[in-house]
């Protein structure tokens, strides 16, 4: 059985807290739990206050077996920003702009540049997705057409390329994996997320049926538009089916005191821990309907 943890993004001490909450102790330099493994959904690095002590934790744990885990989108957003551009000298497959550079820029300071590297390459061997024995665990979206697209797939510098120019082969299917589905606003209307930017698309429920949906109540994010969801939209939708394997989630950035799910069979394990929440985990038991009472938060 397992343990699935949320997006870390280097809060090291609210992850030694909830790994000592779950019941897992150091033994050799790893933390480890006497029958249960964790799930990493991913985002380790970026934004928090010791992100190398966070790499230091997780990594052993993933290479000794006592941990498994996915590739989150900032894991992908540093191989790009690392990666040179092929038609583009001096440029790279994720522009060195304010914006990106800003994100980033915790992770630069404060790991050294050689162990940076090692991370780097450690971050290649990180699988998109996770279908296990009566679970699945992706970082933002479950979809099985997309995830065919990148089966079996190394993430080599041709697979970056493929999946982190905009239209490359991968770049839909990769995205749609770790940074999940967008619906486009009506004219006049944004968002602004998190990080202060305004966007004209926002992100949506893509595991429930849009029917009957506004752009409002389809939206994972706070968007006040009553107007109802266009054609294209449902056309478009393909939801979670109810008696699908039960599907763990990060990167949605969850707000609110006390975690709850999101379907019956869905459940998101980021509760924004480097926005003001907590870093949060799921005890999973085997379970195919999902119980909002097996979330952990902080101590």
């Amino acid at each position: 059985m397992y343990h699935l943890i949320g997006d870390i993004h280097g809060h090291a001490d609210a992850l030694q807290r909830l790994l000592k909450t779950l019941g897992y102790s150091k033994q050799k330099g790893v933390y480890r739990h006497p029958e249960r493994r964790v799930i990493f959904l991913g985002d380790f690095i970026d934004r928090g206050p010791k992100i190398k002590e966070t790499l230091e934790i997780v990594r052993p744990m993933i290479d000794s077996g006592a941990a498994l885990a996915v590739m989150g989108n900032h894991e992908l957003n540093a191989l790009a920003f690392h990666t040179p551009h092929p038609e583009k000298p001096g440029s790279h497959l994720k522009p060195h702009n304010e914006k990106n550079s800003n994100q980033h820029a915790e992770t630069m300071r404060q790991v050294p540049a050689g162990e940076l590297n090692s991370y780097l390459n450690w971050f290649r061997t990180l699988p998109l997705w996770l279908d296990l024995d009566g679970l699945r665990v992706v970082h933002a979206c479950w979809d099985e057409p997309m995830s065919e697209h990148v089966k079996d797939r190394a993430v080599t510098g041709d697979f970056l390329i493929a999946a982190c120019l905009e239209g490359g082969e991968l770049f839909g299917p990769v995205e749609t994996l770790l940074k999940g589905k967008e619906a486009k606003l009506p004219a006049g209307v944004t968002i602004t997320d998190k990080d202060g930017h305004e966007r004209s698309a926002t992100r949506i429920k893509w595991f429930e049926d849009p029917t009957g949906h506004t752009y409002g109540s389809y939206s994972m994010e706070p968007v006040q538009c009553d107007l109802k969801l266009p054609q294209a939209v449902l056309d478009e939708a393909v939801p979670y089916p109810v008696d699908a394997k039960p599907v763990f989630i990060g990167h949605y950035w969850m707000r609110g005191a006390k975690p709850a799910l999101l379907a019956p069979n869905v459940a998101c394990v980021d509760w924004s821990v480097a926005k003001g929440g907590f870093l949060c985990a799921y005890r999973w038991d085997g379970e195919q309907e999902l119980d909002a009472a097996k979330f952990v938060g902080p101590a």
